[in-house]
C-alpha cells in the first residue's frame, strides 16, 4: 500500500480547535503530551505506514510479540464475521487487523468506537459507531452495507474493551447486532480470542466512574498509556472454527446467542 502524506497527532491544535483562544495553562498541555506519549505515538505515525502494514508494523514499533493460533481455522475464501473479545484497546485490535487483513488482502471493514477511529492510517477499514446512544439512519445503514459487502467484518461485540467484572477482567455482554447480521448476509462467525490486560488504574478509574455516574468514560482517556504500556510484552490470540451462521436459529433469542458465541471466545484461551 503506497505510503501517504503523513498526519500526526498535534495537542496544541487539537486544544485550540477545542476550546479557541482560551487559556489552558501550558504545565497542563505538557503534562497531557507527556501522557498520551504524544513523541512516541508520533515517532510511528511519521513513518507513514496505512491500512494493513501500519496494523503489522505496530508490533515491531511496540516491541510486542503475538503468538497466533488456529490460523488454520481461518478459511481461504468466502465471507465471514470475525467477533472477538478485547481485553487491551488498542494492540489487540491492531493484531486482529494484520492477521485478517493480510490474509484476504486488505478487504476488510471494522464498525469501530472513537478510539479506533481516530487511528486515521486504518480509517479506510472503520465505520463508525455511536456505542454510548442510538444510531442514526445514516450509521445503521453504514453497518447494513458493511455486512452485506464482500469485505470481512471485524467486530468486538463488547463495543468497549474489557472491564473487571466480578473481579475478572472480561468484556462487558456482547451486543446481538453481529448475530443478526450475519445471519441475513448468511456469514459464518470466526471467533478470535486475545489475552492480556490494561493496568490496575485502568479498572479503578472505570470502577470510580461507575460509582459517580459519570457520563464521560474517563478510562478511556487512558488507552494511549494503555498501549505505550504493552512494550516488551508478549500475548497469544487464537482463531476459533467458524460457526455457521445456520447455527443461530429462532430457539434462541440473539442476545443468547451473542451470550454463547462470548462463552466460545473465551474457551479458546484454554491450553490444550
Amino acid at each position: 500500500m503506497p505510503k501517504n502524506e503523513t498526519v500526526l497527532l498535534d495537542l496544541d491544535q487539537i486544544v485550540r480547535s477545542r476550546f479557541g483562544e482560551k487559556k489552558i495553562p501550558r504545565f497542563i498541555i505538557n503534562w497531557l503530551k507527556r501522557f498520551i506519549h504524544q513523541d512516541h505515538l508520533n515517532g510511528y505515525l511519521s513513518k507513514g505506514y496505512l491500512g494493513v502494514e501500519f496494523a503489522e508494523k505496530a508490533a515491531d514499533y511496540y516491541d510486542v510479540h503475538v503468538t497466533v493460533e488456529g490460523l488454520e481455522n481461518i478459511p481461504d475464501s468466502g465471507r465471514f464475521t470475525f467477533a472477538g473479545n478485547h481485553p487491551l484497546g488498542g494492540i489487540d485490535a491492531l493484531s486482529v487487523i494484520a492477521q485478517v487483513g493480510r490474509k484476504y488482502d486488505g478487504n476488510i471493514v471494522i464498525p469501530a468506537n472513537d478510539f479506533l477511529m481516530a487511528v486515521k492510517p486504518i480509517a479506510e477499514y472503520t465505520i463508525p459507531v455511536n456505542k454510548m446512544g442510538g444510531q442514526s439512519t445514516d450509521l445503521v445503514k453504514l453497518i447494513n452495507d458493511a455486512f452485506n459487502s464482500d469485505r470481512q467484518v471485524i467486530i468486538f461485540p463488547a463495543g468497549l474493551c474489557s472491564r473487571k467484572i466480578d473481579g475478572i477482567v472480561q468484556d462487558l455482554p456482547w451486543k446481538k447486532t453481529f448475530i443478526t447480521k450475519s445471519r441475513m448476509s448468511h456469514r459464518d462467525i470466526v471467533p478470535v480470542w486475545f489475552s492480556g490486560q490494561n493496568s490496575k488504574r485502568f479498572y479503578r478509574l472505570d470502577s470510580l466512574r461507575n460509582f459517580l455516574k459519570l457520563k464521560l468514560n474517563i478510562a478511556m482517556l487512558t488507552l494511549p498509556d494503555e498501549l505505550y504500556k504493552c512494550q516488551h510484552k508478549s500475548y497469544r490470540m487464537v482463531f476459533g472454527k467458524p460457526i455457521p451462521w445456520q447455527t443461530f436459529t429462532a430457539e434462541k433469542r440473539d442476545t443468547e446467542w451473542a451470550e454463547l458465541v462470548r462463552e466460545k471466545v473465551y474457551e479458546l484461551k484454554k491450553e490444550d
